[in-house]
């Protein structure tokens, strides 16, 4: 009888760790995707900074950019190239017209290398949180 007891209780003591390390264990939830300025796209036609507004934007969100790629490009870019619509040495291109770049943890900033598109309202600063924790 006592090695009976003595099991259950190794068995109970062992499915309450379990189930301690299941919610302790910090799993992020799965990055989300955004079509940049949605079925417009990365385009004139809409104010980027805008369509920002309202979203809640985290570290390894994916951003696609969709756009005519004879006309625009996507330059992802420091605070000061997007503050005065100019590609800083680094800036990262991108010209495929479907690019899908994720986020990172922090300020992101993006531009239209074109310095008349970008000050028209072709760019964006995001700031991406970190993932938010899920079980």
């Amino acid at each position: 009888m006592r090695n009976s007891i003595k099991g259950s209780s190794v068995v109970a003591l062992a499915m309450l760790f379990s189930m301690l390390l299941i919610q302790c264990e910090a799993v992020h939830s799965k990055p989300k995707t955004y079509m940049v300025g949605d079925e417009e796209g990365w385009d004139l036609v809409i104010d980027m900074e805008s369509w920002t507004k309202g979203k809640n934007f985290h570290a390894g969100d994916i951003l696609v950019f969709k756009y005519d790629s004879q006309q625009f490009d996507v330059v992802i870019v420091n605070q000061q190239g997007h503050d005065s619509c100019t590609v800083n040495p680094g800036a990262t291109t991108f010209d495929s017209g479907d690019d899908a770049i994720p986020l990172a943890f922090g300020a992101n900033y993006f531009i239209d290398s074109d310095h008349d598109a970008c000050a028209a309202g072709m760019k964006m600063a995001i700031n991406a949180t970190a993932p938010p924790p899920s079980i």
